[in-house]
């Protein structure tokens, strides 16, 4: 019998190869996968120093590189230098060129504006004293027309009066606006609504209420100034629309209710609740049929069904990869902002996600009763029907409850781009500094996951 020949190499040359090109030694060796990873390694490793202009840094390829002669010359005996050494000065590297680049500096941190974002979300906006109000408005005029007539800004109601003068004005143009009737010696807030409903301050930089005290009278004249974001979602910024200038007055009764704002915040719970279950319902339907696809259990079995998995697992991660806040700006162009747009991104997102959740289990189930029941000539469907099903129901209603939970989350940050719920709200109050109901609304998203997240984990315990 003839002996095979042992291949014989030299440590030495083993060395200078890895030294001329990082891994090319370890290949020598007949290490092609080794050698493949620190080559892709250290020239990441030395790209990204390079690249953020770090000299400092260039130590730690530097050192991987010297690691891996070390490490060709030592595998010609059989003993592999480990790979923690690489490892932590690559991390190293990574980690201190990332805090640079990011710009660490606490010393920038204000505690004076940390209290001022913190203090007033202490004291959340959700109840208030009951009280009576007493309310009046008069039209403006936003832009002015030279097309066509301006109405006059003049509005009576109940012996009240209230007009602006000019009837019309352009954004942060001066207004002299009056009211009479109202109750004597009293502080009025005035405030501004645009064409659409949004509200908008007129005390400070547009940041905070105006208050004014009526006279012995009941009147009061001031001057305000149009708010510089009345047009911002204005279609067309040189039609002239009607706008309003309120004037509340407030009478307390004793007892509490639910404030202006703590009203807003229960019907922005409720739609985000209310998006996060319609979307995790239908997405449902649309997931559980494609999951079948992408499980490679069941499309493996000839080249026509493999190439179906391959294209619906290839669709499944490229959806995936896209943010589900990506995905709702997207819906909010094309069909215009509220939660329409936010549940048709919960949808899309959902869909992908599930459908991999769904495969993942399918392909993790006994393949004992599906061998079985190929054995006896059933076909795909029944297969699926009596080997697959029941094995995944519980599975699938876990996976479905959960993913209802972090749609429950979803739905609060897609409202900050316009698709409707909590966040909707939220981010307005954010930019004209109503801390008082970002905590409310804070408090209330919290409570809301917290419950469902103990309702889920309880349904989970009992399914699982």
């Amino acid at each position: 019998m003839k002996e095979k020949k042992i291949p014989r190499f030299s440590a030495v040359l083993a060395g200078v190869l890895s030294l001329l090109l990082p891994g090319l030694g370890q290949m020598y060796l007949r290490r092609g996968y080794r050698g493949a990873v620190i080559l892709l390694a250290t020239v990441v490793l030395s790209g990204m120093v390079a690249w953020y202009a770090r000299p400092f840094w260039y130590f730690s390829p530097a050192i991987v590189w010297l690691w891996n002669v070390w490490d060709a010359a030592s595998l010609v005996k059989g003993r592999g230098r480990p790979i923690l050494i690489p490892v932590l000065f690559g991390l190293a590297a990574a980690y201190g060129i990332g805090w640079q680049m990011v710009g660490v500096n606490f010393k920038s941190a204000s505690m004076e504006r940390a209290a001022a974002v913190i203090r007033p979300m202490l004291h959340p906006d959700m109840f208030q004293a009951r009280q009576e109000l007493n309310r009046m408005w008069t039209p403006i005029y936003v832009p002015c027309s030279t097309s066509e007539a301006i109405p006059t800004a003049r509005r009576e109601d109940n012996g009240k009066v209230a007009f602006a003068s000019p009837d019309c004005a352009g954004v942060s143009e001066t207004v002299i606006v009056s009211v009479s009737g109202m109750w004597p010696d009293t502080d009025t807030t005035i405030w501004w609504e645009t064409n659409i409903g949004d509200d908008k301050p007129l005390g400070g930089n547009e940041d905070a209420a105006l208050v004014v005290r009526t006279d012995g009278n009941g009147s009061l004249t001031t001057v305000i100034h149009v708010p510089s974001t009345v047009l911002i979602a204005q279609p067309d910024p040189t039609l002239m629309l009607e706008h309003r200038v309120y004037f509340d007055q407030y009478h307390p009764l004793g007892g509490i209710e639910l404030s202006t704002n703590g009203g807003y915040v229960l019907k922005g719970m409720a739609e985000s609740v209310t998006m996060a279950l319609l979307a995790t319902t239908l997405a449902i339907f649309l997931a559980i049929p494609v999951s079948f696809l992408a499980a490679r259990n069941l499309m493996g079995g000839n080249p026509i069904t493999f190439v179906i998995y391959m294209v619906t697992r290839t669709i499944l991660n490229f959806v995936r990869s896209i943010e589900a806040l990506i995905i709702a700006i997207v819906f909010v162009i094309i069909v215009g902002l509220g939660p329409f747009a936010g549940v048709l991104a919960l949808i899309v997102h959902s869909v992908a996600a599930l459908a991999k959740l769904y495969s993942e289990v399918i392909e993790g189930i006994d393949p004992g009763p599906i061998e079985a029941i190929r054995a006896t000539g059933a076909n795909w469907l029944q297969v699926v029907r009596y080997g697959v099903i029941p094995q995944i129901v519980p599975p699938f209603t876990a996976f479905t409850i959960y993913r209802w939970d972090i749609n429950v989350r979803s739905s609060v940050v897609i409202g900050m781009v316009g698709g409707g719920g909590i966040g909707f709200y939220l981010i307005q109050w954010i930019q004209i500094n109503q801390m008082g109901a970002v905590g409310a609304a804070f408090i209330a998203i919290a409570v809301v996951v917290i419950t469902l997240d103990f309702l889920s984990a309880k349904v989970r315990e009992r399914l699982v």
